[in-house]
């Protein structure tokens, strides 16, 4: 099943050897689709293409092309376990980022000064404010717990 989505890298994470044969890389997609209610979603590239984040930051946008998956697996004891996961088959710069010299998306777009959510540049002056918010705050019960009841 071929799925695309697009939105920034959150985090990336380094690539992990799981056995003599397999390597698999994982990283974190906030999806951009409903600002209002942003989505933090966990990709996994492997083998080879683990290779294909070693030119983007976080920060940057970017495209993906990924497979659901899903698996059973049954314990010793005869518990019964599924697990999904979202393999990713290519990453790209998404549309309108500006390329570094390696062509891959830098963490700034072609709008205007550097994003806040962007890691600094090397010829950036350090900032100390703030960033504006342009979204509501998620709901917090009495005790500061996250509120939201929403299922997604």
């Amino acid at each position: 099943m071929g799925i695309e989505a697009t939105g920034k890298l959150h985090t990336i994470f380094e690539t992990k050897q799981v056995s003599e044969r397999f390597t698999k890389r994982e990283f974190v997609v906030e999806l951009t689709d409903n600002p209002k209610y942003p989505q933090v979603v966990l990709f996994q590239l492997t083998g080879d293409r683990c290779t294909q984040l070693d030119g983007f930051r976080v920060g940057d946008a970017v495209r993906l092309d990924f497979s659901l998956r899903g698996r059973e697996w049954r314990s010793p004891q005869g518990e019964v376990k599924y697990f999904n996961s979202l393999d990713v088959w290519k990453v790209e710069a998404a549309h309108g980022n500006r390329r570094d010299s390696r062509g891959r998306g830098a963490a700034y777009d072609d709008a205007g000064p550097p994003r806040y959510d962007a890691p600094p540049r090397d010829d950036a002056p350090p900032r100390d404010d703030a960033p504006p918010r342009d979204d509501e705050p998620r709901p917090r019960d009495e005790l500061g717990r996250d509120a939201d009841d929403l299922p997604f």
